[in-house]
């Protein structure tokens, strides 16, 4: 499959405009996502109708509290990814090479929506597990597709990808939660080897078009836990953003490369401190249960939504997304 936003440059070389690495790429070489391949100075997406992993999520394990609470989706996952965290989760996937992956699901875009349609509490199509941006021109067409057929679209995602083709991605999307690695420019370029200001563009211009925004941050011991610098970031979602996004602070446990002791309790305390006296909306994420998996009115302070792991044990909120008690909007449903 030929790909989308590239540049033919001499001698059979290429340069990808998908995401803000620019990539330029010599004939028969991968860009940095390693899906990209140069072929006689085509770009191909290798990833093109090849899966690693499908299943039926819960829509708060994207994580999505504020988007359609209780229900499921169809969540997809492809192979690469344009960052390189030494912790991730999904390695075994993000960091893999198309060419050599030994396990790809090969399915059709018809095959794709006619799966979403056959779960009745299934309310649309994720894009997860790996970075989604960079199987483009497979979610594009998935996309559209879905939306004809009456469905929501989600992207979960590490927001690194140049504002035109976000631009066309936004019209088809409906809901996003980006993780924001860090708030310290050095430390994101060597933590991810991405530039933080290209993150924090894209956040902007998902606000900007009027889509359902939920922000993850992944706290990595002596990465960045700095309490200065999450201040800032909690400032900057507030003032930029707006205080009402929903901010999920997640624990991080040794994978892939890194073997840091898992990130304490008393540390997401801590943050979480710091974070609700600029944000509405916080929830602590991969740590037992505490108050902040449930949502709270900010208007009434009254519980809207009561929440055991991925499950809702109590709701209290009307068909629009009010609060019952006050009718305060809070929910996209």
């Amino acid at each position: 499959m030929e790909a989308r936003y590239y540049d033919k440059l001499k001698d059979e070389k290429v340069q990808c405009r998908l995401c803000p690495h620019l990539c330029v790429i010599s004939e028969g070489y991968k860009g940095i996502c390693k899906v990209r391949h140069n072929k006689n100075g085509i770009l191909n997406a290798l990833n093109y109708e090849s899966f690693s992993a499908i299943n039926f999520d819960p829509i708060e394990k994207k994580p999505l509290y504020h988007f359609f609470p209780g229900k499921d989706i169809l969540s997809f996952g492809a192979i690469g990814c344009n960052f390189h965290c030494a912790c991730c989760q999904n390695y075994e996937i993000s960091q893999a090479d198309a060419s050599t992956f030994p396990r790809t699901i090969k399915m059709t875009t018809s095959e794709a929506i006619k799966m979403a349609l056959s779960h009745i509490n299934n309310i649309g199509i994720a894009f997860t597990y790996n970075e989604p941006t960079i199987w483009f021109e497979q979610m594009i067409d998935i996309a559209i597709k879905s939306k004809e057929a009456g469905l929501k679209n989600v992207v979960v995602s590490n927001g690194y990808i140049n504002p035109n083709p976000l631009n066309e991605l936004i019209e088809y999307i409906d809901a996003f939660n980006i993780d924001l690695k860090s708030f310290n420019p050095e430390k994101h370029k060597r933590f991810t080897g991405g530039e933080l200001s290209n993150v924090l563009s894209s956040l902007a211009q998902i606000v900007k078009e009027g889509r359902h925004l939920e922000v993850t941050f992944l706290v990595v011991p002596g990465i960045n836990d700095n309490f200065e610098e999450f201040q800032s970031m909690t400032d900057w979602i507030a003032t930029n953003l707006g205080k009402e996004t929903p901010f999920h602070i997640s624990r991080y446990f040794p994978r892939f490369k890194m073997t840091t002791n898992a990130t304490s309790s008393a540390l997401i305390n801590q943050l979480t401190n710091i974070a609700i006296k600029k944000l509405d909306f916080v929830y602590n994420g991969n740590i037992a249960a505490t108050d902040f998996q449930n949502t709270i009115c900010p208007n009434c302070s009254q519980l809207i939504i009561a929440r055991e792991g991925y499950h809702i044990t109590q709701k209290n909120y009307g068909s629009q997304g009010e609060c019952n008690f006050c009718g305060h909007k809070i929910l996209k449903v």
